[in-house]
C-alpha cells in the first residue's frame, strides 16, 4: 500500500499550486494569497509575510515550504522551533525555477517528475531568439514606488522575451525610484503587472505619459509553478498590444 503524502503547509501562492496539482491531498495549509487552483479547500495560515505560527503548528504539518523572498526568516525560524521540517526555496531565474519546483515537489511525496514541468521546461529552453529587444522599467508597488532591479525571477523572464530590465544592474533588488526618474530613464516600455501591487488601466499608466505601457497578468510574470507553461504566450500577447512586436512562433 502506497504511504500517504506528507502533511504539508505552503507559504508561498505558486508553489501551492504546484504542490496541489501535483501531489493531491499533500496540502493542509497555505496563505490567504493562495489563490489557485481555483476552489482550494485548505486551512488559511495568513499571509506571506504575517503567517499564524500557532495555526500552522496547530496543524502538525510534516513540512512548510517557503522562499527566502517571499518569507520572513523570523517566522521561518519560529515555524522551525515549533517542530516541522522547514524547506527554503531560492529562485532568482528560469532555470533555477525548474530546479526548485522539482525538489519541492519531491519533498511532497511526488513519485516521478510531473508532466506539467516537462511542459513548462520545454516551452521555455525551445523559445527562439527575439527579433528585438525593448528596454523596460517594470514597477512592482505604488506609494512608494518600487521596481525590478537586479537578479530576479521576473527580470528573467522578460529577458528571454526580449525585454530588457533598465534597472538590472542595480545595487538592490527591488529599488525606491520616484516616477520622474523612471520616465527620465526612457524605456521604450513600462511594464505594470496585476501583483504585487494591482496596476490596471487607470492605476498607473497615468504615471507615465508618453511612454508605452504593457498591462501583464502577475501571475505569470511572477509565479514559478504550471502557469510556466504558458507564460510565454500570455506576456508576448501583453506585450504585443503595447507595441512590442511579437515573439516568433
Amino acid at each position: 500500500m502506497r504511504p500517504p503524502p506528507p502533511r504539508v503547509v505552503s507559504l508561498v501562492p505558486s508553489l501551492t499550486e504546484a504542490i496541489a496539482v501535483t501531489v493531491p491531498g499533500a496540502l493542509v495549509g497555505a496563505t490567504n494569497w493562495c489563490t489557485h487552483p481555483a476552489g482550494l479547500d485548505v486551512t488559511r495560515v495568513g499571509g506571506t509575510k504575517n503567517p499564524d505560527v500557532e495555526r500552522i503548528a496547530a496543524l502538525a504539518p510534516d513540512l512548510v515550504v517557503a522562499n527566502e523572498e517571499e518569507n520572513r526568516a523570523a517566522d521561518l525560524d519560529a515555524l522551525r522551533a515549533a517542530g516541522p521540517e522547514v524547506l527554503v526555496t531560492e529562485v532568482r531565474d528560469v532555470p533555477q525555477a525548474f530546479r526548485e519546483l522539482e525538489r519541492v515537489v519531491a519533498a511532497c511525496g511526488a513519485r516521478s517528475r510531473p508532466g506539467w514541468l516537462d511542459r513548462a521546461e520545454e516551452t521555455w529552453d525551445g523559445l527562439p531568439r527575439p527579433r528585438r529587444r525593448a528596454s523596460a522599467v517594470v514597477p512592482v508597488w505604488r506609494r512608494p514606488w518600487m521596481v525590478l532591479g537586479r537578479d530576479t525571477f521576473a527580470g528573467d523572464v522578460l529577458a528571454r522575451l526580449g525585454v530588457d530590465n533598465v534597472y538590472a544592474g542595480h545595487a538592490e533588488r527591488y529599488p525606491r525610484v520616484p516616477p520622474a526618474e523612471l520616465r527620465a530613464a526612457a524605456p521604450d516600455l513600462v511594464v505594470l503587472p496585476d501583483e504585487p501591487y494591482r496596476f490596471g488601466p487607470d492605476d498607473g499608466p497615468e504615471a507615465f505619459p508618453g511612454l508605452r505601457c504593457a498591462l501583464v497578468s502577475g501571475r505569470h510574470l511572477t509565479w514559478y509553478g504550471p502557469s510556466l507553461a504558458e507564460a510565454p504566450a500570455v506576456l508576448g500577447a501583453a506585450l504585443a498590444d503595447a507595441g512590442l512586436p511579437p515573439h516568433p512562433a
